[in-house]
């Protein structure tokens, strides 16, 4: 039976998600096809009708995580007022805690740091647009100024985070994420000259 292009788009969909999800809660050598397949409620077999390898899919699947998550950027508030919000959020313990549906730099930045120069290149391009979307926030006018400080910032929370989900003290934890959020607001808002 042949399906139309809007089922077959709506099915590689449902893959990206599945897989993005289970790579962020099991990582990507813990995830196998199977797996994400069971997860978007096909067959294996309809694997190889959306992706070449696994290796495809993990540089498809990082790609759409960055795109969304630079969408939920792009629907905070203007100016300084969007970046608090985003560094509030991006540090919360319920961020932390809910691996599978939070940022994918916190969540598999070490395994990305392994894969396939595509999906590496997926994962520049991604923050590279994140970082430029946070970046017209703090200087609409020239955008391209600010990523040193958003680069920072980021590298900075995304490192917190990871930090606060090793530690097995709750208290110490939590104290990682007030803390990287009070020095990436900091930093984010520098006095004037």
């Amino acid at each position: 039976m042949r399906h139309t292009r809007e089922h077959k788009d709506a099915t590689r969909q449902r893959i990206l998600e599945s897989a993005g999800r289970l790579f962020k809660e099991s990582g990507i050598d813990g995830t196998g096809i199977a797996a994400i397949m069971t997860d978007a409620g096909l067959t294996n077999g309809a694997f190889y009708k959306h992706f070449s390898s696994k290796g495809d899919l993990v540089a498809h699947a990082l790609a759409a995580q960055l795109d969304s998550q630079q969408q939920a950027v792009d629907t905070l508030p203007p100016g300084r007022s969007g970046i608090e919000e985003f560094v509030r959020y991006y540090l919360s313990t319920e961020q932390r805690d809910d691996r599978a549906h939070g940022c994918p730099s916190a969540a598999l930045l070490d395994e990305i740091g392994r894969c396939s120069t595509d999906a590496k290149r997926s994962y520049t391009d991604g923050l590279t647009t994140l970082l430029d979307a946070l970046g017209a926030r703090l200087s609409p006018t020239d955008p391209t100024a600010a990523r040193p400080l958003v680069l920072t910032a980021f590298a900075m929370m995304a490192g917190a985070v990871q930090i606060s989900r090793a530690l097995a003290d709750p208290v110490l934890a939590d104290e990682v994420l007030r803390r990287a959020a009070a020095e990436a607001l900091n930093l984010l808002n520098p006095s004037p000259k």
